[in-house]
This record gives C-alpha cells, structure tokens and sequence, in this order.
C-alpha cells in the first residue's frame, strides 16, 4: 500500500512538473526527474519503462519573428489576406468585403387614401390642375409621394481615391399601365396588372475630401432638389393626382410650391465643406419641352446649387439657392429659346420646432415638371413662379406638422388661353408617430385648389392613413 501511495505521488509530481515546464525544456525534466525516481526506489524498473513510454512527443520551439521591432497588429496582418475577409460594416446594413464596403438600404410605404372632389364645380376644365375633379369619391390603398425604394451602395478607396457606385430602384405597390411615364405611368387597378420598378438612380463617384466629389451617372437635380427633400409630404401622400387609378407616387406639393427636381443624366462636381459652406454645379441631359415633342438641342443643361450649414447652440440652420439654364432648339416653324430659374430657401430649428420657407422663379421653365407647360404653342416662354412655407413641432415620439403653398404659371405675351391653369394651391395638416426607429404611423389631411386664367376651379379634399419604413 505504501508503495502505491508513493507511485502516485511520483506521477503526478511529473505530471504538474511537464505541465509547468515550458515546451522546449519538456524533454530533459521530465526525464532527469523519472530516472531519480527510479534510482531512489520509488519506481521499478517496469513502472520507469511504462512511464517513459506514454511521455508526450517533444514540442517544437515556436518560430521567432523575422522582424522583431514590427508591432503585433502589423505582424498579424502581414500573416492574413485580407481579401478573403468578410467583416460587418460599423454602421448600416452591409459587409466590407476585402477593403470594399456593400451596403443595402431601403423604405416601404403604403396609404388608405380617401379623395373627396368638389362636386359642384364638375364639368369645368383647369388645364394642368392637379385639384381632383368629377362627381365621385375614391378610395385606394397605394403609395405616397415616394414609391419602395431599395438602394446598394458599393465603395472602396483606391490610389488614394474614394470611388462608389449606387444603385437606386423604387418597385411601387400600385398595378400601373406602362405608358409614357414607365413604372409611374396612370394606375391599372385590373385583375392580372402588376407592378412596376423604377430604376431611377444609376450613378459613379470619385473623389478625395480635399479635393470634392465627381458624380457620373443619374440621379436626383440640383435645382429645387432641396425643395421635395425638406417637404412634410415627402414621407406621406400629399396631393393624390390620380386616385382613382393610383401609379406608384402621389405629388405630394409637386407642381404645389416647387418644380419637380426630377432624376436626370448628369455630369456634377460638389465641392468640399468650407465653413459650412458647398457648391455643386453639373451638365445635364438637356430635356425637351413636354408641349411640344421631342427636341434635338445642340447644348446641355447647367444647374448648380449652393448650401450652408449652421448650429449655435440650439439653433439649427440649412440654407440653399439654386439655379438652372437650359437652351431649346426649337421645332420646325417655333423659334428656340432659352428656359431658366432660380430657387431660395431655409429651414431652421430650435429644439422640438423647425420652420421652412421657400420661393422660386422661372422664365420659359414651365410648372409642377421641368419645361411642362413652358411655352405656348407659338414657342413663346411663359413665366413661372412659386413658394410654400411649413412648421412642424416634435413631442416625443409625436410630430404635428402644417403646410401652405402655391405654384403660379402667367400666359406668355400674346397668348389667350382662358381654361389654362393659373395657380394651384393646397393646404397640408399632419401627424407622425414614431413607433419604432424604421416604422413611422402617419395621418393627413390635404385640400388642393386649382384656378384656370378663366372662371374656371377645382377643389378637392384627402384623407390618408398609413405607414413608412425606412432602414
């Protein structure tokens, strides 16, 4: 029994010794240590050749470094290719793959919409009105002023150059007809109808912060492009247009307080920020005068926009103006002509509260689209004006918000055209529930007005009801 006892100790003092004992210096302990035992009497000679047997192999001494003043991070990295790394992104939804960065983003949105005509004015005609006209009411569920939107941002840095592509595509949820407007032609409300996508932006960027951004590609204007961003109605359904026969956007204050900026082909440089301050400017597609047909113009369109941004302790700011000038060709018998415009305009905060307030002006421009309506049918310019002023005020999750605008179009010198619009106009009352940081709860009121340069009017109201989702 003692020489049990005695056996056990030995092997475990071995065993706690070979454990302590760094790797390269395993070996010779280990065995200087059994052959004592041995000699001492503890071990026979037998229990000495078994335990020498199941003695683990030699461990290898680790590889010193070929540079030992190097870092562990930078030792570590020179040992990984780092293009077979996918990591998540720090922010968003996305991944870096390999030093490139791919991000998805998106929004979903759908309404009850209830469209109220003025039933005692049917029958009469407002040539561009966007006030809703007839005898009866209509209800759709549909989408507000922005269709879904899903967005893939790829981007990288190489040679010293920031370079990204996006990708944009606005798959709506409203059955549409394909006409001349693609995926945001009339509505189709039938059995069978399907749904469209708007790919509407497609664009490159290079550029260094130094030296400021190249943009190539299409994507959202310059001009009046602050207008619809910083617009309640952006999120929301606004003035409907058709409701009846929903497409995949309502107008919200489109052609109601500013021209559509649209998304066109462009060339555009923006500079860096300085002080707060940053200028675009950029050729464009030129674009055709939608009264007339297609153009074949010898010139692009320009347009360029300035900013500034400002905070003074609770005191937010954001300041713009924008113009843009674009040179007509003509068509066979009507002279050319040159449609140009200017927009200003503000928001500024304090703490729960933020006001906006806009104007702008254009000859040979057209209303609620870019040269819609710009001339008459002699090619003469007609002149173009318009503003819209809102506040809104936060409470929590709760957002109350109110607006008021109008969009003017003068007939050009000479012309009589008394059933031609002359001012269209709504009044917007809203409230914004933030459920969660993605899913806003929306309700609206809308009355839209519209005045022909004749006796003539249309009068509308609307109700929506819904939710947006952006992430």
């Amino acid at each position: 029994m003692r020489g049990t006892t005695k056996l056990l100790q030995a092997v475990c003092a071995v065993a706690l010794l070979a454990g302590a004992t760094p790797a390269f210096a395993q070996d010779d302990t280990t065995s200087a240590l059994l052959l004592r035992l041995k000699e001492k009497g503890i071990l026979t000679q037998a229990e000495y050749d078994d335990l020498v047997a199941r003695k683990a192999p030699v461990a290898q001494p680790a590889a010193v470094a070929t540079n030992p003043s190097a870092e562990p991070q930078t030792a570590a990295a020179a040992q990984l290719d780092d293009k077979r790394l996918v990591r998540m992104t720090s922010s968003g939804i996305g991944m870096d793959v390999g030093g490139v960065t791919v991000k998805f983003s998106g929004s979903v949105n759908a309404f009850y919409t209830h469209d109220s005509p003025d039933k005692r004015l049917a029958g009469t005609t407002v040539v561009g009105g966007l006030a809703s006209t007839g005898t009866q009411n209509s209800s759709a569920i549909r989408n507000g002023l922005l269709p879904g939107i899903f967005g893939l941002d790829v981007s990288t840095n190489q040679g010293g150059w920031d370079i990204a592509a996006h990708f944009g595509f606005y798959p709506g949820i409203n059955s549409n007809s394909y006409g001349g407007n693609g995926a945001n032609a009339a509505g189709a409300p039938v059995a069978l109808a399907t749904s469209g996508i708007d790919a509407r932006q497609t664009y490159m960027t290079i550029g260094k912060p130094h030296l400021g951004t190249l943009k190539l590609g299409r994507d959202i204007g310059l001009f009046g492009s602050d207008a619809i961003l910083n617009d309640i109605t952006l999120l929301s359904v606004g003035t409907p247009g058709s409701n009846a026969g929903p497409s995949n956007t309502s107008l919200g204050r489109i052609g109601i307080g500013y021209i559509y900026t649209d998304f066109q082909p462009q060339i555009t440089y923006t500079t860096p920020k300085f002080g707060g301050f940053q200028a675009s400017i950029g050729v464009f597609q030129p674009l055709s005068t939608l009264t007339g047909g297609l153009e074949i113009n010898g010139t692009p369109g320009f347009q360029g926009k300035l900013t500034y941004d400002f905070k003074a302790d609770a005191f937010t700011g954001h300041l713009w103006a924008s113009g843009i000038s674009q040179r007509h060709d003509g068509f066979a018998g009507t002279p050319s002509y040159t449609g140009s415009g200017f927009d200003v305009g503000g928001k500024l905060g304090y703490g729960p509260l933020n006001v906006l307030g806009y104007y702008y002006g254009g000859s040979g421009l057209g209303t609620t689209g870019l040269f819609v309506f710009s001339t008459d049918a002699l090619g003469r310019k007609r002149d173009s004006s318009g503003f819209y002023g809102q506040a809104s005020l936060t409470f929590d999750k709760v957002t109350v918000a109110a607006s008021y605008g109008q969009s003017k179009l003068d007939l050009a010198r000479g012309e009589i055209n008394p059933t031609l619009l002359d001012k269209n106009s709504s009044w917007v009352g809203q409230v914004r529930y933030g459920l969660t940081s993605w899913v806003t709860l929306l309700a609206e009121y809308t009355h839209t007005e519209a005045e022909a340069q004749g006796p003539n009017a249309a009068r509308s109201n609307t109700v929506s009801v819904g939710s947006i989702l952006f992430f």
